[in-house]
């Protein structure tokens, strides 16, 4: 058994298939799930595991050369968005409505238990080298 980092073997699995240029959607638990991309939903009760969490185990195990929300994030929910800005300074913000159009091209959505609104972001991998 693995002693560090992502212990899910489900998500460890679905993140060592990912490739340059392929979207991770990370999602609150009530963004609408696009049917198409792989899922790993880690939702366990409402905040468990919450979407910093996730976020932070994810970019530990990932190379990420971009990321989307959604522009409500700013008035919604301070904490994500305080989040989000601390992780990506380019950080590129759409309409939720096409943040949603934009996560049915992901590759994989990886599903928190997170409860509070527009707690989501679709990330783009990058390389290692």
């Amino acid at each position: 058994m693995k002693k560090a980092g992502i212990l899910n073997r489900h998500l460890a699995g679905a993140l060592a298939e990912l490739g340059h240029g392929d979207g991770v959607l990370v999602c609150d638990a009530g963004m609408p799930i696009p049917s198409g991309p792989r899922v790993v939903d880690l939702a366990f009760r409402a905040g468990v595991p919450s979407f910093a969490e996730v976020l932070d185990g994810l970019l530990d195990e990932l190379v990420v050369e971009g990321a989307t929300a959604a522009e409500e994030v700013r008035g919604a929910n301070a904490e994500a968005a305080a989040l989000l800005d601390g992780h990506f300074p380019g950080l590129g913000l759409v309409p939720h409505e096409r943040l949603k159009e934009l996560s049915a091209g992901a590759r994989l959505v990886v599903r928190t238990g997170e409860a509070r609104p527009y707690a989501n972001v679709l990330l783009r991998c990058g390389v290692f080298f």
